[in-house]
């Protein structure tokens, strides 16, 4: 997992024409909770975070008036049209301690031939891990499945210290039917019925 320093500034200025002049200059308001302590609101470097969130859940050190401390993201709040961020809700954490996080489930392998789909009914998994060490993502394989077959939480090996924060039975992937070829079929044979 991969820890990023950024340096924050403490935020004195709050409300939309506040949070505007910061974003003007190439910054992003952001609070940072947890621990039981007060809200603290600082400014971070709108490029820094930007590529320091390109990695799910990465480990954020921030620095804070010469005070260091981690934290992860657990809300980011984005434009809707041009994708930038407009703002980003941290939580405080300490080494050891465990947090619900959700890790991203990737698919290894092909499915069995035949056209069928998979279908993510997950594309991440509610897991609990130590914050210092929460996976990056969890692979599945896929290969040679047929259709109907389902994958659930508890099928997906996780790495050592993670722990599933969903029922086990829950499915996270699963393989649907080719739909086209019979519905080819199914006009054709209108189309045959009709010509009589």
């Amino acid at each position: 997992m991969a820890e990023v320093k950024i340096a924050a500034e403490p935020r004195s200025e709050f409300g939309k024409g506040a949070a505007r002049r910061i974003r003007r200059e190439s910054k992003v308001p952001a609070v940072v909770y947890g621990h039981g302590a007060a809200p603290v609101h600082i400014t971070l470097p709108g490029h820094a975070l930007m590529m320091a969130l390109k990695a799910s859940n990465v480990l954020l050190s921030l620095t804070v008036d010469g005070k260091t401390e981690l934290a992860i993201p657990k809300a980011v709040q984005r434009d809707p049209l041009k994708g930038f961020i407009e703002h980003v809700d941290l939580l405080l954490v300490t080494s050891g301690e465990k947090v619900q996080v959700e890790i991203p489930v990737h698919a290894e392998g092909e499915l069995a031939p035949g056209g069928n789909l998979l279908e993510h009914v997950l594309n991440a998994l509610p897991v609990e891990a130590e914050a210092t060490h929460i996976p990056e993502s969890v692979s599945v394989s896929i290969e040679g499945l047929e259709a109907g077959a389902t994958i659930q939480a508890k099928d997906i090996k996780l790495p050592s210290g993670t722990t599933l924060d969903v029922d086990g039975d829950t499915v996270v992937l699963q393989v649907l039917a080719a739909q086209a070829e019979e519905a080819a079929a199914d006009t054709e044979g209108e189309s045959e019925a009709a010509g009589a």
